[in-house]
């Protein structure tokens, strides 16, 4: 039987890759990883954030590109249109990591994810609301704001003959409000390309994904970076993907490599009927998060 939020089985792929200092080398590693998880099957793929640079403040405006009005020309953004491109030739729903992105308009940068169709087409930008700006004393220091902005709304993309998925990046893995909002406008996946660090990540990025899957009741994907050491930011790495009932269902370790996973609407059901969570909300209490003035890109 059909699932109301996901149609039919999905079966995901996310690509674990290292981003170095050649950009066109970037993006064909990412063609070829989005076409080894096609030939696999998979139909949604999703690749890391900042794959196509390193990543870090100090190459954001080396590396950005400038992608309105839409669609940008190649010049103005390869990136785009090799992800368009690699889209079309996987056949592939593919949710293209991050980029930095330079707007002439506003002369700001942004980090920035794009989602592409099977046809190639592009669904939804997504702009990192939440910019990474933390100081764990001996440990690390980022911040993401001395040279990005950040974005201003909910993303959520409708796949077709699938149902709905939610985006986000990263550092909003730690805001359960875009997840619940996405859940409860019917989302079946939150989606989170990211590239939590060696100190963070131990710490928090497997409980954060099974937190917001719990929370929610609904699958969650965490594509990270591989781990470069020679790099001057080391990411975590271990990928993975958490089932409705919050079991890691899919995870990889630190190395570059592709993590699969079967999405089935059924499992959806089955949480959501033994623990009803979602019939048991009290809003006549608190507010419900998912209702009111909130601005999306759909």
């Amino acid at each position: 039987m059909a699932s109301d939020l996901l149609k039919k089985p999905l079966k995901l792929a996310l690509v674990q890759m290292a981003a170095g200092a050649d950009k066109p080398a970037n993006l064909q590693r990412a063609r070829t990883q989005v076409l080894e998880a096609s030939k696999a099957g998979a139909k949604l793929i999703v690749i890391p954030e900042c794959f196509n640079s390193p990543y870090g403040t100090q190459y954001f405006p080396k590396y950005a590109e400038t992608l309105l009005p839409s669609p940008p020309s190649r010049e103005d953004s390869p990136s785009f249109h090799a992800l368009s491109t690699i889209a079309k030739e996987a056949n592939a729903f593919l949710v293209g990591g991050s980029i930095p992105e330079y707007s002439p308009a506003t002369k700001k940068y942004f980090n920035t994810s794009l989602t592409f169709s099977p046809s190639g087409d592009l669904l939804a930008t997504h702009r990192k609301v939440h910019l990474f700006d933390i100081n764990i004393p001996g440990k690390i220091t980022f911040k993401e704001s001395e040279v990005l902005s950040p974005g201003n709304k909910v993303t959520i993309v409708d796949l077709p003959e699938y149902g709905k998925i939610g985006i986000a990046i990263c550092y909003e893995l730690r805001f359960p409000e875009l997840a619940m909002i996405a859940a409860r406008k019917g989302c079946f996946a939150l989606i989170y390309p990211g590239a939590f660090n060696t100190t963070t990540g131990p710490l928090h990025w497997e409980l954060l994904a099974r937190a917001r899957a719990v929370d929610n009741q609904v699958y969650v994907a965490l594509c990270s970076p591989a781990r470069d050491m020679d790099a001057s930011y080391h990411a975590w790495g271990h990928s993975l993907v958490a089932d409705p009932n919050a079991e890691v269902i899919a995870e990889i370790d630190e190395k570059e490599g592709i993590v699969y996973a079967e999405l089935n609407g059924e499992r959806i059901d089955e949480i959501r009927k033994g623990i009803p969570i979602y019939k048991h909300r009290r809003f006549d209490v608190y507010p419900d998060v998912s209702e009111g003035d909130i601005k999306y890109e759909e």
